[in-house]
């Protein structure tokens, strides 16, 4: 695939791995472990921003969590109707934006969004967008956490290859996390494998 063929592909996803697919499932360790690092490292009043949002449920565990100031991102514009059937609160209280990263992102101001953070959405970013990055660390002004596929899952796992295809569908990309935010000048605080993802925090010195 190329970019424009991966952005295709989530802009216009239905069934598995939907926004309605996500919401149904809803919060899930993940987000008990995000709310946890939030809690730890960042302050209630934080500006947070989620890249890939879909419909919220990590968001929403935020909010609930006591984090007011939400901002998501995501492609599929669906992902915001959902949002206001499953989490309404959420999508009256949020500040949500439709379209790719590289689209959105580098419309944000320099260190805007207190912390930022993604689950399972840089792992798909193609390799010619990976300049998106370093525009995601331009506009952190203190944390940004990812929560990506490492080869945890065995379904996923694909020891020495660079990129897998998930349900012959698309693609995921292996690449070391802590290496690419490192180059970009960004601290690791924090590494925690999980049963699918692993959680890495990051700070900015």
């Amino acid at each position: 695939m190329n970019p424009e063929e991966t952005h295709r592909s989530w802009a216009e996803r239905s069934g598995e791995f939907s926004p309605t697919y996500y919401a149904e499932i809803g919060p899930n360790e993940v987000s008990e472990t995000l709310a946890d690092v939030l809690s730890y490292y960042a302050d209630e009043s934080a500006a947070v921003l989620e890249v890939g949002c879909s419909s919220g449920r990590h968001l929403a565990h935020l909010l609930d969590s006591g984090f007011e100031n939400l901002t998501g991102v995501d492609i599929n514009d669906e992902s915001f109707e959902v949002m206001a059937e499953y989490y309404p609160e959420l999508a009256e209280t949020g500040t949500f934006h439709t379209g790719a990263l590289e689209e959105v992102v580098p419309g944000f101001r320099d260190g805007q969004f207190d912390v930022i953070y993604s689950v399972e959405t840089l792992q798909h970013v193609h390799p010619d967008s990976e300049w998106v990055f370093e525009e995601l660390v331009r506009v952190t002004d203190d944390l940004l956490v990812t929560a990506e596929n490492e080869g945890n899952s065995p379904e996923r796992g694909r020891p020495g290859n660079d990129v897998s295809c998930v349900r012959d569908d698309f693609p995921l990309y292996y690449r070391d996390w802590e290496a690419v935010f490192s180059e970009l000048g960004l601290a690791q605080l924090v590494c925690e494998p999980g049963k699918r993802d692993t959680v890495r925090v990051f700070r900015v010195p």
